[in-house]
Protein backbone atom coordinates (compact mmCIF):
# COMPACT_ATOMS: atom_id res chain seq x y z
CA UNK A 1 0.00 0.00 0.00
CA UNK A 2 2.88 2.37 0.72
CA UNK A 3 4.14 1.80 -2.82
CA UNK A 4 0.68 2.63 -4.14
CA UNK A 5 0.48 5.86 -2.13
CA UNK A 6 3.88 6.95 -3.35
CA UNK A 7 3.00 6.18 -6.94
CA UNK A 8 -0.51 7.59 -7.12
CA UNK A 9 -0.20 10.64 -4.88
CA UNK A 10 -1.85 10.19 -1.51
CA UNK A 11 -4.34 7.96 0.31
CA UNK A 12 -7.38 9.72 -1.19
CA UNK A 13 -6.15 9.14 -4.72
CA UNK A 14 -5.42 5.52 -3.95
CA UNK A 15 -8.89 5.11 -2.46
CA UNK A 16 -10.53 6.57 -5.56
CA UNK A 17 -8.57 4.27 -7.82
CA UNK A 18 -9.40 1.22 -5.74
CA UNK A 19 -13.10 2.18 -5.81
CA UNK A 20 -12.99 2.60 -9.57
CA UNK A 21 -11.17 -0.72 -9.85
CA UNK A 22 -13.92 -2.35 -7.83
CA UNK A 23 -16.62 -1.07 -10.20
CA UNK A 24 -14.55 -2.22 -13.17
CA UNK A 25 -14.16 -5.76 -11.83
CA UNK A 26 -17.89 -5.98 -11.07
CA UNK A 27 -18.48 -5.13 -14.70
CA UNK A 28 -16.07 -7.84 -15.77
CA UNK A 29 -17.83 -10.37 -13.55
CA UNK A 30 -21.14 -9.47 -15.18
CA UNK A 31 -19.63 -9.74 -18.67
CA UNK A 32 -18.02 -13.07 -17.79
CA UNK A 33 -21.38 -14.50 -16.74
CA UNK A 34 -22.97 -13.20 -19.93
CA UNK A 35 -20.22 -14.79 -22.01
CA UNK A 36 -20.86 -18.17 -20.39
CA UNK A 37 -24.60 -17.87 -21.09
CA UNK A 38 -24.08 -16.81 -24.70
CA UNK A 39 -21.56 -19.60 -25.37
CA UNK A 40 -23.99 -22.39 -24.46
CA UNK A 41 -25.68 -23.34 -27.72
CA UNK A 42 -27.16 -26.38 -29.48
CA UNK A 43 -24.12 -26.54 -31.78
CA UNK A 44 -21.75 -26.79 -28.79
CA UNK A 45 -23.93 -29.48 -27.25
CA UNK A 46 -23.60 -31.54 -30.44
CA UNK A 47 -19.82 -31.12 -30.74
CA UNK A 48 -17.09 -33.66 -30.05
CA UNK A 49 -15.69 -34.53 -26.63
CA UNK A 50 -12.16 -33.24 -25.98
CA UNK A 51 -9.70 -35.49 -24.17
CA UNK A 52 -6.83 -33.40 -22.87
CA UNK A 53 -3.52 -34.23 -21.21
CA UNK A 54 -0.38 -32.24 -20.51
CA UNK A 55 2.24 -34.76 -21.62
CA UNK A 56 2.40 -37.31 -24.47
CA UNK A 57 2.96 -40.21 -22.05
CA UNK A 58 -0.28 -39.32 -20.24
CA UNK A 59 -2.22 -39.98 -23.45
CA UNK A 60 -0.07 -42.55 -25.21
CA UNK A 61 -2.11 -45.31 -26.85
CA UNK A 62 -5.32 -43.33 -27.28
CA UNK A 63 -4.35 -41.93 -30.68
CA UNK A 64 -3.56 -45.45 -31.92
CA UNK A 65 -7.12 -46.51 -31.02
CA UNK A 66 -8.80 -43.68 -32.96
CA UNK A 67 -11.11 -44.70 -35.77
CA UNK A 68 -10.80 -42.52 -38.91
CA UNK A 69 -8.05 -40.37 -37.35
CA UNK A 70 -7.41 -36.93 -38.80
CA UNK A 71 -4.60 -34.64 -37.68
CA UNK A 72 -5.08 -30.87 -37.61
CA UNK A 73 -2.42 -28.36 -36.60
CA UNK A 74 -3.35 -25.01 -35.11
CA UNK A 75 -1.58 -22.50 -32.84
CA UNK A 76 1.52 -24.67 -32.87
CA UNK A 77 -0.40 -27.65 -31.52
CA UNK A 78 -1.60 -30.99 -32.86
CA UNK A 79 -5.25 -31.99 -32.57
CA UNK A 80 -6.43 -35.47 -33.47
CA UNK A 81 -10.05 -35.88 -34.57
CA UNK A 82 -11.71 -39.27 -34.77
CA UNK A 83 -13.99 -41.77 -33.12
CA UNK A 84 -13.10 -43.63 -29.92
CA UNK A 85 -15.34 -46.31 -28.42
CA UNK A 86 -18.24 -45.03 -30.49
CA UNK A 87 -17.86 -41.34 -29.56
CA UNK A 88 -16.59 -38.44 -31.64
CA UNK A 89 -13.53 -37.01 -29.90
CA UNK A 90 -10.65 -34.58 -30.24
CA UNK A 91 -7.36 -35.55 -28.56
CA UNK A 92 -4.91 -32.81 -27.62
CA UNK A 93 -2.01 -31.94 -25.34
CA UNK A 94 -2.32 -28.85 -23.19
CA UNK A 95 1.44 -28.73 -22.62
CA UNK A 96 2.76 -27.76 -19.20
CA UNK A 97 1.55 -24.74 -17.23
CA UNK A 98 -1.55 -22.60 -16.97
CA UNK A 99 -0.93 -20.29 -19.93
CA UNK A 100 -0.36 -23.16 -22.36
CA UNK A 101 -3.39 -25.01 -20.99
CA UNK A 102 -5.58 -21.91 -21.33
CA UNK A 103 -4.67 -21.49 -24.99
CA UNK A 104 -5.26 -25.15 -25.81
CA UNK A 105 -8.64 -25.18 -24.06
CA UNK A 106 -9.76 -22.01 -25.84
CA UNK A 107 -8.77 -23.47 -29.23
CA UNK A 108 -10.73 -26.64 -28.46
CA UNK A 109 -13.83 -24.54 -27.83
CA UNK A 110 -13.44 -21.90 -30.52
CA UNK A 111 -12.08 -23.97 -33.41
CA UNK A 112 -13.37 -27.47 -32.71
CA UNK A 113 -16.66 -26.65 -30.97
CA UNK A 114 -16.19 -29.29 -28.27
CA UNK A 115 -19.15 -29.98 -26.02
CA UNK A 116 -17.01 -30.86 -23.00
CA UNK A 117 -13.38 -31.31 -21.93
CA UNK A 118 -12.09 -34.27 -19.93
CA UNK A 119 -8.55 -33.97 -18.55
CA UNK A 120 -6.48 -37.04 -17.76
CA UNK A 121 -3.00 -36.86 -16.29
CA UNK A 122 -0.91 -37.03 -13.14
CA UNK A 123 -0.46 -34.92 -10.01
CA UNK A 124 1.47 -34.76 -6.78
CA UNK A 125 -0.36 -35.95 -3.68
CA UNK A 126 -0.89 -33.40 -0.89
CA UNK A 127 -3.46 -35.01 1.41
CA UNK A 128 -2.04 -37.80 3.62
CA UNK A 129 -4.40 -40.38 2.11
CA UNK A 130 -3.56 -39.55 -1.52
CA UNK A 131 -0.95 -42.22 -2.17
CA UNK A 132 1.09 -42.93 -5.29
CA UNK A 133 -1.12 -44.91 -7.65
CA UNK A 134 -4.40 -43.48 -6.33
CA UNK A 135 -6.67 -41.34 -8.51
CA UNK A 136 -8.22 -37.99 -7.66
CA UNK A 137 -11.36 -36.98 -9.53
CA UNK A 138 -11.72 -33.24 -9.07
CA UNK A 139 -14.79 -31.55 -7.61
CA UNK A 140 -13.16 -28.14 -7.94
CA UNK A 141 -9.94 -26.44 -8.98
CA UNK A 142 -8.09 -23.42 -7.65
CA UNK A 143 -4.82 -21.60 -8.40
CA UNK A 144 -2.51 -21.89 -5.41
CA UNK A 145 -0.23 -19.18 -6.80
CA UNK A 146 -2.96 -16.60 -7.45
CA UNK A 147 -2.35 -13.64 -5.13
CA UNK A 148 -3.68 -10.17 -5.95
CA UNK A 149 -3.75 -9.12 -2.30
CA UNK A 150 -4.33 -6.69 -0.71
CA UNK A 151 -6.74 -5.59 -3.45
CA UNK A 152 -8.36 -9.04 -3.44
CA UNK A 153 -8.21 -11.88 -0.91
CA UNK A 154 -5.35 -14.27 -1.51
CA UNK A 155 -6.23 -17.02 -4.02
CA UNK A 156 -9.32 -15.16 -5.28
CA UNK A 157 -9.36 -14.69 -9.05
CA UNK A 158 -9.91 -10.99 -9.83
CA UNK A 159 -13.20 -10.16 -11.58
CA UNK A 160 -14.76 -13.49 -10.55
CA UNK A 161 -15.28 -13.05 -6.81
CA UNK A 162 -14.15 -16.60 -6.09
CA UNK A 163 -11.08 -18.76 -5.90
CA UNK A 164 -12.55 -22.12 -6.92
CA UNK A 165 -14.02 -23.30 -10.20
CA UNK A 166 -16.32 -26.29 -10.02
CA UNK A 167 -16.25 -29.27 -12.34
CA UNK A 168 -19.41 -30.57 -13.95
CA UNK A 169 -21.15 -32.80 -11.41
CA UNK A 170 -22.64 -35.32 -13.85
CA UNK A 171 -19.49 -35.65 -15.94
CA UNK A 172 -17.34 -36.00 -12.82
CA UNK A 173 -19.63 -38.71 -11.44
CA UNK A 174 -19.25 -40.67 -14.66
CA UNK A 175 -15.48 -40.19 -14.57
CA UNK A 176 -15.23 -41.39 -10.95
CA UNK A 177 -17.32 -44.46 -11.81
CA UNK A 178 -15.12 -45.16 -14.82
CA UNK A 179 -11.98 -44.77 -12.70
CA UNK A 180 -13.26 -47.27 -10.17
CA UNK A 181 -14.21 -49.82 -12.78
CA UNK A 182 -11.12 -49.28 -14.91
CA UNK A 183 -8.60 -49.53 -12.10
CA UNK A 184 -10.30 -52.59 -10.64
CA UNK A 185 -9.21 -54.47 -13.78
CA UNK A 186 -5.48 -53.98 -13.25
CA UNK A 187 -4.75 -51.81 -10.20
CA UNK A 188 -7.00 -53.24 -7.52
CA UNK A 189 -5.26 -51.51 -4.60
CA UNK A 190 -5.66 -48.00 -6.05
CA UNK A 191 -8.14 -45.75 -4.24
CA UNK A 192 -10.43 -43.13 -5.81
CA UNK A 193 -10.57 -39.74 -4.08
CA UNK A 194 -12.83 -36.79 -4.89
CA UNK A 195 -12.23 -33.19 -3.92
CA UNK A 196 -10.20 -30.04 -4.53
CA UNK A 197 -7.09 -29.95 -6.74
CA UNK A 198 -4.71 -26.98 -6.68
CA UNK A 199 -2.87 -25.74 -9.78
CA UNK A 200 0.18 -23.52 -10.08
CA UNK A 201 3.09 -22.75 -12.35
CA UNK A 202 5.60 -24.64 -10.26
CA UNK A 203 6.54 -28.31 -9.90
CA UNK A 204 6.32 -28.91 -6.14
CA UNK A 205 9.33 -31.09 -5.40
CA UNK A 206 10.30 -30.92 -1.73
CA UNK A 207 8.67 -31.92 1.52
CA UNK A 208 9.23 -28.42 2.90
CA UNK A 209 7.55 -26.79 -0.07
CA UNK A 210 4.66 -29.23 0.08
CA UNK A 211 4.10 -28.50 3.77
CA UNK A 212 4.29 -24.74 3.18
CA UNK A 213 1.78 -25.00 0.37
CA UNK A 214 -0.67 -26.99 2.45
CA UNK A 215 -0.37 -24.46 5.29
CA UNK A 216 -0.93 -21.51 2.94
CA UNK A 217 -4.02 -23.17 1.49
CA UNK A 218 -5.46 -24.01 4.91
CA UNK A 219 -5.03 -20.41 6.02
CA UNK A 220 -7.47 -19.35 3.31
CA UNK A 221 -9.85 -22.25 3.92
CA UNK A 222 -8.71 -24.74 1.27
CA UNK A 223 -7.82 -28.41 1.72
CA UNK A 224 -6.39 -29.71 -1.53
CA UNK A 225 -5.94 -33.39 -2.26
CA UNK A 226 -3.36 -32.92 -5.00
CA UNK A 227 -1.29 -30.34 -6.85
CA UNK A 228 -0.57 -29.98 -10.58
CA UNK A 229 0.00 -27.26 -13.18
CA UNK A 230 -2.93 -26.98 -15.62
CA UNK A 231 -6.37 -27.94 -14.32
CA UNK A 232 -7.50 -24.64 -12.78
CA UNK A 233 -6.80 -22.81 -16.03
CA UNK A 234 -8.89 -25.26 -18.06
CA UNK A 235 -11.68 -25.12 -15.46
CA UNK A 236 -11.79 -21.32 -15.73
CA UNK A 237 -11.91 -21.43 -19.54
CA UNK A 238 -14.76 -23.93 -19.43
CA UNK A 239 -16.63 -21.79 -16.91
CA UNK A 240 -16.29 -18.75 -19.17
CA UNK A 241 -17.55 -20.65 -22.21
CA UNK A 242 -20.26 -22.49 -20.32
CA UNK A 243 -19.13 -26.00 -21.26
CA UNK A 244 -18.73 -29.05 -19.03
CA UNK A 245 -15.36 -29.98 -17.57
CA UNK A 246 -14.15 -32.99 -15.62
CA UNK A 247 -10.66 -34.10 -14.64
CA UNK A 248 -8.93 -37.07 -13.11
CA UNK A 249 -5.35 -37.11 -11.88
CA UNK A 250 -3.35 -40.19 -11.00
CA UNK A 251 -1.02 -39.57 -8.06
CA UNK A 252 2.49 -39.95 -9.48
CA UNK A 253 4.43 -38.71 -6.44
CA UNK A 254 3.99 -37.18 -3.02
CA UNK A 255 5.24 -33.69 -4.02
CA UNK A 256 8.26 -34.28 -1.77
CA UNK A 257 12.03 -34.60 -2.13
CA UNK A 258 11.66 -37.72 -4.31
CA UNK A 259 9.00 -36.17 -6.52
CA UNK A 260 11.17 -35.64 -9.60
CA UNK A 261 12.22 -39.31 -9.69
CA UNK A 262 8.81 -40.75 -8.81
CA UNK A 263 7.07 -38.48 -11.32
CA UNK A 264 9.29 -39.44 -14.25
CA UNK A 265 9.01 -43.16 -13.56
CA UNK A 266 5.24 -43.10 -13.06
CA UNK A 267 4.55 -41.02 -16.17
CA UNK A 268 6.73 -43.24 -18.32
CA UNK A 269 5.52 -46.60 -17.02
CA UNK A 270 2.01 -46.18 -15.63
CA UNK A 271 0.19 -42.99 -16.70
CA UNK A 272 -0.80 -44.16 -20.19
CA UNK A 273 -2.19 -47.44 -18.81
CA UNK A 274 -4.41 -45.46 -16.43
CA UNK A 275 -5.60 -43.26 -19.30
CA UNK A 276 -6.39 -46.22 -21.56
CA UNK A 277 -8.37 -48.02 -18.86
CA UNK A 278 -10.25 -45.06 -17.41
CA UNK A 279 -10.91 -43.10 -20.60
CA UNK A 280 -11.99 -46.30 -22.36
CA UNK A 281 -14.45 -47.12 -19.58
CA UNK A 282 -15.69 -43.52 -19.51
CA UNK A 283 -16.38 -43.44 -23.25
CA UNK A 284 -18.09 -46.81 -23.24
CA UNK A 285 -20.40 -45.54 -20.48
CA UNK A 286 -21.33 -42.52 -22.55
CA UNK A 287 -21.94 -44.60 -25.67
CA UNK A 288 -24.19 -46.96 -23.77
CA UNK A 289 -26.11 -44.01 -22.31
Amino acid sequence: MRRMVARFGGPAAVGCRLLAFGFWTKGLMHNSRMTAIQASSPSAAAGPLAILSALPDEQRGLIELLQSPRLERHAGREFWRGSLHGQTVVLALSRIGKVSATLTAAVLVERFGVRAIVFTGVAGGLAPGARVGDVVVAHEFMQHDMDASPIFPRHEVPAYGRSRFACDAELSERLALAAGRGLAQAFGSAQIHRGLIASGDRFVSSAAESSALQLALRQTGHEALAVEMEGAAVAQVCADYGIAFAAMRAISDRADDDAHQDFSTFVRQVASRYALLIVGEFLRQGHAA
